[in-house]
């Protein structure tokens, strides 16, 4: 079995720290206090060494860095609290990046795997398909960070995304098909259709864009996508014995 060291607070103040730089790096909307994550782990704590802290990582994009929101709002951090409350020991690192493609995710994979996480949450795409990018070469792209994590020893779970529809109705297609075929080449991941299932289209769940979830809209992509994460955790589990 995997032992994490204190808690798994070496894992958490590591974790913590690289999405600081990201962010601060990315010139993203804003800045996770490191001290502050580190001071509230540290007294959050018992100090005694725990089996089985498992780390998520949210790989994505604006969707999972938390465009327009609070960091309490945010998926990973909502994702983490309704886990905690399901009496799941697990930390979920934002590890998403505003505006970023399959390309951009692909060039940054590696960086991030370093942190050996357990699980991949692998949520990109939306971003190529607003830009109207080659659906071929995103699938390629998904593909290979897919491969990396599972390299990595990671379980990874692919959540699906939809093309816009003004793109026309053989882009469209293409691109919805990706996710399901990148599904059946890898039988071992755990597939989540579309992310924003449930709250797509649904002006009380958007911002005023239309486009990113607003607070009640994430909590309803957390309880939408639980489960698959929770077996994403117990697939960790058994990794890990």
């Amino acid at each position: 079995m995997t032992i994490r060291l204190q808690n798994g607070i070496a894992a958490r103040l590591y974790a913590g720290f690289r999405v600081s730089v990201r962010k601060t790096y990315g010139c993203m909307s804003r800045r996770i206090n490191a001290a502050a994550l580190i001071l509230a782990i540290i007294a959050g704590s018992s100090g005694s060494a725990q089996a089985d802290n498992f780390v998520i990582l949210g790989f994505g994009d604006s969707l999972m860095a938390g465009y327009g929101l609070s960091e309490q709002a945010s998926f990973p951090v909502q994702l983490e609290k309704a886990l905690q409350e399901n009496g799941h020991d697990a930390t979920v690192v934002n590890a998403g990046v505003s505006g970023d493609t399959s390309a951009g995710g692909r060039s940054r994979i590696d960086w991030a795997l370093a942190d050996s996480p357990d699980i991949v949450l692998l949520e990109l795409g939306a971003n190529d398909g607003l830009r109207g990018l080659d659906p071929a070469q995103t699938k390629a792209n998904l593909a290979d960070m897919i491969e990396k994590s599972q390299n990595a020893g990671a379980v990874v779970v692919l959540a699906g995304m939809m093309a816009p529809r003004n793109l026309g109705r053989d882009y469209a297609e293409e691109f919805d098909a990706m996710y399901p075929d990148l599904a059946d080449s890898f039988p071992d991941i755990l597939f989540y259709s579309f992310f924003l299932q449930g709250v797509a289209a649904d002006p009380a769940l958007n911002q005023a864009d239309g486009i990113h979830p607003n607070p009640a809209g994430v909590s309803v992509i957390v309880q939408n996508i639980l489960p698959t994460i929770e077996l994403a955790l117990k697939r960790a589990q058994e990794k890990s014995e």
